[in-house]
């Protein structure tokens, strides 16, 4: 398939996802809103930097998809793109692995796990935490990246309440650090 109508489906198809969350967090009592970089006013409201600081100021929950709107640009980068734009304290990046390995734990037995890495580390080690696009534009904004276990749904309440699962890329590591 051309890369361009792909990554379109792509796009279509975290919007799919994003419902989905919305509908499961609006159940749970918690105030929704979901945006898309590319205009779908029936389902969500479009991405507007302005709207989506003021409901998270008001408390609500902003859920984003469509990931930038533009083909050739990871989920990953659109996530840390908009992490930059709202001022986000941390990126919690739920993925199928449970942190970042010096080398891919299902090929290499060696592999270690890091509790905390460098941005310039994951990049030089050529290590797939996310695309190097999203790891330097989180590198240059200065946004921690935590990578956690998606397998287990317990992990994102773990995350948020502090609990030390997973790795944490930043742009320092101080040796006596504990997560």
């Amino acid at each position: 398939m051309e890369r361009t109508r792909a990554d379109q489906m792509g796009m279509i198809a975290t919007t799919l996802n994003c419902l989905a969350l919305a509908d499961v967090l609006e159940q749970q009592g918690v105030d929704v809103r979901v945006q898309t970089a590319i205009e779908m006013r029936s389902l969500a409201e479009p991405y507007i930097r302005n709207r989506a600081i003021r409901h998270l100021d008001k408390g609500r929950v902003v859920i984003f998809g469509c990931g930038t709107g533009s083909p050739f640009f990871s989920t990953d980068t659109a996530a840390v793109l908009r992490a930059a734009e709202i001022n986000a304290d941390v990126i919690l990046l739920a993925k199928n692995i449970d942190g970042v390995y010096s080398a891919d734990p299902k090929v290499d037995p060696n592999a270690v796990k890091f509790d905390f890495i460098t941005y310039d580390d994951v990049l030089a080690r050529h290590l797939t935490v996310m695309d190097a696009t999203a790891t330097s534009l989180s590198m240059d904004n200065s946004i921690p990246v935590l990578l956690f276990a998606l397998k287990d749904p317990e992990n994102i309440y773990r995350v948020i309440m502090g609990e030390n699962i997973g790795t944490i890329v930043k742009g320092t590591i101080v040796k006596e650090e504990k997560k």
